[in-house]
């Protein structure tokens, strides 16, 4: 078997500086920021950790971004307009990333790589400041690649700078992967301060959080809980009074004050392990200058496009509405499991739990037939009335326009865009709330349901929702405790594959590693959870909603197959090319 070489999985690099000009002929000297310009000293290292810094991101930044696009392929939801997974191919061409985030996390783990295979390039005044640098790159690593390999399953190691196009790839195991990533980070631990220096700096608080999830899937459940426990007994609190920039409104409640962009990263907020860092007043740095998170056009509904009584609309997002629910585009089409049954209603009652996290001030509803938006377009035979569904003459009409949406989460002020639709703001990668979700489902594994309660019943009990006894846990009830509590934060496809494999490993419920392209349990709760996938099935444009139990991991894109001439990497099962696999590499080379 031919060693895996490094490269980042394209032939791009053949490509670049080609041209049909004689200047191609001339040599050039070394761009001022070659790695060899910039890795000269700790300045430049720590340069290089800026740019791992804002790649992060790309999660929760952009439009149609790649936690967006998690929630789309999940339980709670379907993409508005590619929920039909025959459409889905390893040469699709869609706007969904699934098929780009594969080339793009490689392209920050080629930056992570550069500081780690350059870090012993230069003589360091201070080896304190170069095992912190190193433990940093190693961090933004590890988190890619635990992306990726609850994404997509075995694939390349990369585990060093690339050097040239290298062609003779071979995928690893994600179970070789994911030991390496634990080696890395128990590593990392040692060096990097339990508080930040500065915004952006990452500390054993999200380490430990990261390897919690690890340790997880790697069935270290006792390290998992003790990793979770150091994060927990760390320099971190659940935030249970009003703070923040909104706190003298008494409308609102905490959970509002914990989602405004600007109270992140304030010292105030005692819940944030790691956020992103992302300002109104800084330069842009997402594909789309100025626009930032998206989360309004991404998350919300196009309610602005329901008509009046005269089949004008009725609102637009250039009036008032617009101001503060943003132009919403409903590309990722929630669905009533979580608008209203994960909170224990089934009837479609407004406002009937006393959960904070579902609480009038923090939802904007869309009932089954009015809203509580209102008509407020001048001259409208309807101005001042709640807008209404009976203008619209289908079902197909309201899917992207008409459903509630928790505003408290997505509203971002736009200032840099002509249109408002989520703006420049900080967002959650790392929160505490999630670590007590995670220790809960470690003691979950361990059979030990009374410990996991009370770490369920922390979260609820911040939210003012009624408690939970040991027999009510369930790792369906911590994913349904995971969705009121960290939608449009965590990564939910990734999260899900995680525990499926979790379960095939451990040979339980029926679920096994050998069959698990065949059976498991992402695909049997978004089955059972999504009533998409259920007749009548959600039909937008030219797509019906359509899943197999293989759509659990994603294809890898037929481009990087193609471009690696010299070995193999692998196709998963259920996509066009799987029959020519080779097992994968058992050990990191």
């Amino acid at each position: 078997m031919k060693k895996i070489k490094i490269f980042i999985l394209q032939l791009v690099i053949l490509m670049i500086g080609v041209s049909c000009s004689k200047d191609r002929l001339k040599p050039d000297p070394l761009s001022f920021f070659t790695p060899e310009n910039v890795f000269v000293d700790e300045a430049g290292f720590e340069a290089g950790l800026v740019t791992c810094r804002k790649q992060i991101n790309a999660e929760n930044h952009g439009y149609i971004n790649y936690i967006a696009n998690e929630t789309s392929f999940s339980d709670l939801a379907v993409p508005l307009r590619q929920s039909d997974w025959n459409k889905i191919t390893p040469s699709s061409v869609i706007r969904e990333p699934v098929l780009t985030f594969f080339d793009n996390a490689y392209t920050y783990i080629k930056n992570a790589n550069t500081i780690i295979t350059r870090i012993d390039d230069i003589e360091w005044v201070d080896p304190n400041a170069k095992n912190r640098i190193l433990s940093e790159a190693l961090w933004f690593r590890a988190y890619w690649y635990y992306r990726l390999v609850n994404t997509y399953g075995d694939i390349p190691w990369v585990g060093e700078e690339l050097k040239g196009p290298k062609l003779d790839y071979y995928s690893t195991s994600r179970s070789a992967i994911l030991d390496q990533l634990q080696k890395d980070l128990e590593y990392a631990l040692q060096w990097l301060p339990v508080t930040a220096a500065k915004l952006g700096d990452v500390t054993k608080g999200a380490v430990n959080h990261l390897l919690t999830k690890i340790y997880l899937e790697t069935g270290h459940f006792d390290k998992a809980i003790s990793a979770a426990s150091d994060v927990i007994n760390g320099p971190y609190a659940l935030m249970t009074s009003r703070f923040g920039s909104d706190a003298s409104k008494s409308y609102y409640n905490v959970m509002w004050d914990l989602h405004r962009c600007e109270n992140k990263n304030i010292p105030a907020n005692t819940e944030t392990i790691y956020a992103t860092v992302d300002r109104a007043d800084a330069p842009p740095n997402t594909w789309y200058d100025g626009i930032g998170t998206c989360a309004m056009r991404t998350y919300s509904p196009c309610y602005w496009r329901v008509l009046d009584a005269t089949g004008n609309r009725a609102t637009n997002w250039d009036t008032k509405s617009g101001d503060t629910l943003g132009i919403g585009n409903g590309d990722v089409r929630t669905n009533d499991f979580w608008h209203y049954w994960i909170w224990g209603d089934k009837d479609y009652a407004w406002n009937t739990t006393p959960d904070m996290r579902r609480a009038e001030c923090n939802w904007i509803e869309m009932g089954e037939s009015t809203s509580e938006i209102i008509t407020v377009r001048a001259g409208s035979p309807n101005f001042g009335e709640p807008l209404t569904k009976k203008y619209y003459k289908s079902l197909y009409d309201t899917m992207d326009t008409w459903y509630s949406w928790p505003n408290n989460k997505v509203y971002v002020p736009t200032p840099n865009f002509i249109q408002p639709w989520g703006g420049q703001g900080d967002w959650y990668i790392f929160r505490l709330a999630e670590t007590y979700l995670l220790r809960a489902e470690a003691y979950f594994w361990k059979d030990q349901t009374a410990l996991a309660a009370d770490d369920i019943n922390k979260v609820r009990e911040r939210a003012h929702a009624p408690l939970i006894s040991a027999s009510d846990v369930t790792i369906d009830y911590i994913f349904d405790e995971r969705a009121r509590e960290l939608y449009a934060e965590e990564p939910r496809h990734s999260e899900m594959v995680r525990v499926s494999f979790i379960f095939a490993k451990l040979n339980k419920d029926g679920y096994s590693l050998a069959t698990i392209s065949d059976k498991n349990w992402y695909y049997d709760r978004v089955k059972k959870n999504n009533p998409f996938f259920s007749p009548p099935l959600y039909v937008f444009w030219d797509n019906t909603a359509t899943i197999y139990p293989h759509n659990m991991l994603w294809p890898i894109p037929q481009s990087v197959i193609t471009a690696n001439t010299l070995g193999r990497i692998n196709q998963n099962i259920g996509y066009a090319g799987a029959d020519q696999n080779v097992p994968p590499l058992e050990t990191i080379p």
